[in-house]
């Protein structure tokens, strides 16, 4: 008996139209078109761009030159001065004012939130301005003994509000009332029990700031301090209007002689561009270090090791996870 090979297909088994089934559609890999046509876009832009840079008056050939020129690198390092000095001084009086706004002191909280008010109001170029104009308010700086004529200190105004001093602390009180709202909400993100484990154990509060808290409010206190810290290094661009010698001080005192303005504002671009991404890069591996601790079980070192504490106070066993 003779069986038909159209029935068998390939002599395999039965074909999937014997089977009842219906055949596979044959794939059609998608034409990105949009992608296509914006990528392509972009690149005509760029090139157009580039184009008609090339054709501007400006001295390319130059622009190495000035990028190493001593006065450059001297208005770098005024830059990088001024902007370290601003962000660590601003990083400690923040911390000092978001301890002031979260303690139970009303005199405190309110002098806080009237420091926040007013050095985030005003612009920061206007607060260097009136740091740099003070000796028209105060002529002399004195301290002495108030109502009598013992003076411990006695200088010209001028004589002390230099262009940095002025520049800095225009930067520094400004970003400072930021940073006091940045590390209150870092400070409120920890959890109320583990404060309240640490008392209950007889820390005091400085211990509890200093061991639980701060350890825990870092992860969050980093990112926008970095953020903010990138801005102040561009920031510093501002304290040129009172002739302190930084990056962009430094390209115009170069091109008032030359004209060579242009090859001059890009030498300074391209130092702004090199230490903003140092700065990131420091960035981003503060903030895993602090990540990767705080993801580690248990939380935080000093949180883990307060639980620890708190259970042997206790006399009870630490909980184990099940490893079913």
């Amino acid at each position: 008996m003779s069986i038909s090979t159209s029935r068998l297909g390939d002599g395999r088994g039965p074909s999937p139209a014997a089977a009842g089934e219906r055949p596979l559609l044959p794939q059609v890999r998608l034409k990105h078109w949009g992608r296509w046509v914006s990528g392509v876009v972009i690149v005509l832009l760029l090139v157009a761009l580039i184009a008609a840079a090339s054709q501007g008056d400006i001295s390319y050939g130059d622009i190495p030159y000035y990028v190493i020129s001593p006065i450059i690198l001297q208005g770098l390092v005024g830059t990088i001065v001024l902007a370290v000095v601003a962000q660590l001084s601003a990083i400690v009086i923040g911390v000092v004012i978001a301890l002031m706004r979260i303690s139970k002191n009303p005199v405190a909280q309110a002098f806080a939130a009237g420091y926040t008010w007013l050095f985030r109001g005003l612009p920061v170029l206007l607060q260097i301005l009136l740091w740099y104009n003070l000796a028209l308010i105060f002529p002399r700086l004195q301290v002495g003994i108030p109502f009598t004529d013992v003076l411990f200190v006695d200088v010209s105004t001028n004589a002390v509000m230099t262009t940095f001093i002025a520049a800095f602390l225009g930067l520094a009180l400004n970003e400072s009332a930021y940073m006091a709202e940045i590390v209150r909400a870092g400070l409120k993100s920890v959890d109320r029990g583990q404060i309240e484990a640490a008392q209950s154990i007889g820390q005091t509060p400085m211990q509890r700031m200093a061991r639980i808290v701060l350890p825990q409010a870092m992860r969050i206190i980093i990112p926008p301090t970095g953020n903010d810290f990138i801005n102040m290094l561009k920031g510093t661009a501002m304290a040129s209007v009172i002739g302190y010698v930084e990056l962009i001080r430094a390209a115009n005192n170069i091109s008032s002689f030359n004209l060579q303005v242009m090859e001059t504002l890009i030498a300074a671009a391209i130092w702004y561009m090199v230490i903003v991404s140092v700065a990131s890069v420091g960035q981003f591996y503060l903030e895993r270090a602090f990540d990767r601790q705080d993801r580690r079980p248990g939380g935080p070192r000093n949180a883990r090791a307060l639980r620890r504490k708190i259970v042997g106070d206790l006399g009870r066993p630490p909980l184990m996870r099940s490893e079913k």
